[in-house]
């Protein structure tokens, strides 16, 4: 069973960033606040999932790889 899940910046200050995400890009119904100083992230609506964790690593997996917080991207597996 294949997996996705898209991802977009909706704000950034100097301490968090704000993601949309969900299933289908044109549609995101739920967010995550990413803690910029721990790399930790928190789902708004309580909710650790699957696809929560998915785009919760891959943001920070591209923040690694790029030195800046992702304006928008994808998962799958």
């Amino acid at each position: 069973m294949a997996a996705l899940v898209y991802f977009r910046k909706v704000s950034e200050d100097a301490a968090l960033v704000r993601y949309a995400f969900g299933d289908d890009p044109d549609r995101f119904a739920r967010h995550l606040t990413m803690d910029k100083g721990t790399r930790t992230s928190s789902s708004d609506d309580g909710r650790t999932d699957y696809a929560f964790l998915k785009a919760s690593r891959k943001i920070n997996a591209l923040r690694e790889e790029r030195d800046q917080w992702p304006e928008r991207g994808m998962s799958a597996s």
